[in-house]
């Protein structure tokens, strides 16, 4: 285990160093999305200095990891989620698929990428209640604040809160067993299965939280979201193990089947060998419509 990072003022939790890179990166591509979008872009700026949003991340957090054995569920995750979703967002707007704030010619696309920015990083915050329902508990926790927050956008009061109504929809419908009704909602959703590399499974296996679960996190090295070559967006996973096909299969196909995405986004998963010998049981998968098959 490595060093102590602070996270929030009362709470310090063990977690690996890798994590401030990855929320660095995270930051880094957020903020390079949003550099043509003043609104999406202030909306970064206004979330990630609040106090009761740290707060909120930095409870969720204690509650998921110190409690639970959980990963990460605070602001990095968040971060990554956002940063994720955000370059899902911007393939599809350049393949004109768009999203329901643009298509109903309610918003634009800054108005489009703040629904999914928002919706991503205050997705897990419902943690800090509980992690049942947690979903449900964001939600509410989130009505007040977007109440603050949303005015310093927004000077149209009936936008402001259509827009918010966006942005509840994501939180409420990130989990895979709730059926996401928006365009945003699921690239909120498949956004949060894809931060599984196995860094993030870190935690919650040096905890002893060791299972299926934590042991297929641990065979996922990379997760890339890239232009597609069959649908606009490929998400392509990189595995050490054909464990990680637990994961990818648990965590990431679930959001996607289903969804308003679906159409949109094919996931790739390959094994790669690591020594001269190649014992591997799956070299590469397509999942089409939650099976897989080899390619």
């Amino acid at each position: 285990m490595s060093e102590k990072i602070k996270v929030g003022k009362n709470f310090e939790l063990e977690i690996p160093k890798v994590y401030d890179i990855l929320k660095t990166n995270a930051e880094k591509e957020i903020e390079k999305i949003l550099e043509k979008y003043p609104k999406s872009l202030k909306m970064w700026n206004i979330l990630k200095k609040d106090p009761e949003v740290n707060a909120c991340w930095d409870i969720a957090n204690y509650i998921a990891v110190a409690k639970l054995h959980y990963n990460d569920h605070g602001d990095v995750h968040a971060k990554i989620v956002a940063a994720n979703a955000l370059k899902m967002l911007k393939i599809l707007l350049e393949h004109n698929v768009l999203p329901d704030v643009m298509s109903e010619k309610a918003g634009d696309e800054d108005d489009a990428y703040l629904v999914v920015l928002t919706g991503a990083l205050l997705h897990d915050i419902g943690n800090q209640v509980h992690r049942e329902h947690h979903n449900l508990h964001g939600v509410y926790l989130a009505i007040p604040l977007l109440n603050r927050l949303l005015p310093q956008i927004y000077g149209n009061s009936e936008k402001m809160y259509e827009i918010r109504g966006h942005i509840l929809h994501t939180i409420y419908a990130h989990e895979a067993d709730v059926k996401d009704l928006t365009k945003e909602a699921a690239l909120v959703g498949i956004a949060d299965g894809t931060d599984m590399t196995k860094g993030r499974g870190r935690v919650a296996f040096d905890s002893g939280n060791v299972n299926i679960h934590t042991v297929s996190a641990l065979s996922i090295e990379h997760v890339r979201i890239m232009e597609g070559v069959d649908k606009p967006v490929r998400i392509l996973i990189e595995m050490n193990n054909s464990a990680g096909v637990f994961q990818v299969q648990e965590t990431l196909a679930k959001k996607i089947a289903g969804s308003p995405l679906e159409p949109y986004i094919e996931i790739i998963a390959q094994t790669e060998p690591e020594g001269a010998s190649d014992s591997r049981i799956i070299h590469r998968i397509v999942i089409r419509q939650e099976r897989f098959e080899a390619l």
